[in-house]
């Protein structure tokens, strides 16, 4: 018996190295093709890594350093000045600025030409081109910086507003303050600016619900316990 289970073992052993040699020689073309085709993908993929995105990334953070440097300086102004604007735009190459949209054409795929459209869009909402602000905006991704894609859709609301597109920047100005892990203080004056804009477009309904949201979640936030926002719910009919 145990000779001939020995035999049997021997038998289905021999089985599976036929079927193993039968499975290669049915498919090892096939094999051997996909897996040249994924070494040449992961080492295009590696090539273009480091041979081109990082030293795009390096390049695009030296040049965006003074354009942005001035934008922070205009950022922290009660007025922007046009000139300045204008060299943050277009760049100055006197000053040694390189201009954001050079760098967001040229770098677009890298985060300092992510930021750059960011900056641009705020830049032509100051100049009042808003269909160049808006444009530009909705190009910039937040990419998780939750505090920055809230002003960024501000920004949007603030642009279609100017544009007469009263839906769109409702809009807007909703989701910047529907930001799941926005910080209260942003998430709150969003909100009240939402609610105040339908407010002033006579979207009454929305109004009330915004207000109401903000007083809900924010409940200990500036504008709820100024008591602005029961001042325009009392406005819009609701009593405390």
């Amino acid at each position: 018996m145990a000779d001939k289970k020995v035999k049997t073992e021997q038998i289905d052993a021999s089985e599976i190295v036929e079927k193993a040699k039968g499975f290669w020689a049915a498919y090892s073309k096939k094999i051997i093709i996909v897996g040249s085709a994924v070494i040449l993908l992961l080492g295009g993929y590696l090539g273009y890594k480091y041979l081109v995105t990082i030293p795009n990334e390096k390049a695009a953070n030296d040049q965006i350093f003074p354009a942005e440097k001035l934008f922070g300086l205009m950022a922290g102004q009660s007025a922007y000045n046009q000139d300045t604007v204008n060299m943050v735009l277009n760049g100055d190459k006197a000053a040694g600025v390189t201009g954001l949209l050079k760098i967001a054409s040229k770098y677009g795929g890298t985060k300092s030409g992510n930021r750059a459209q960011y900056m641009i869009g705020a830049c032509y909402l100051q100049l009042k081109q808003f269909d160049k602000a808006i444009s530009h905006l909705k190009d910039f991704d937040g990419n998780g910086a939750d505090q920055v894609q809230s002003k960024a859709y501000l920004l949007l609301g603030h642009a279609y507003a100017e544009s007469k597109k009263t839906n769109e920047a409702l809009d807007y100005y909703t989701k910047a303050g529907n930001i799941s892990d926005l910080d209260e203080g942003m998430a709150a004056e969003a909100l009240f600016t939402a609610g105040r804009y339908a407010d002033a477009i006579g979207k009454a309904k929305e109004a009330t619900e915004l207000f109401q949201k903000l007083k809900d979640k924010y409940p200990i936030s500036q504008r709820v316990s100024s008591g602005d926002v029961d001042k325009y719910l009392a406005s819009l009919g609701v009593v405390k």
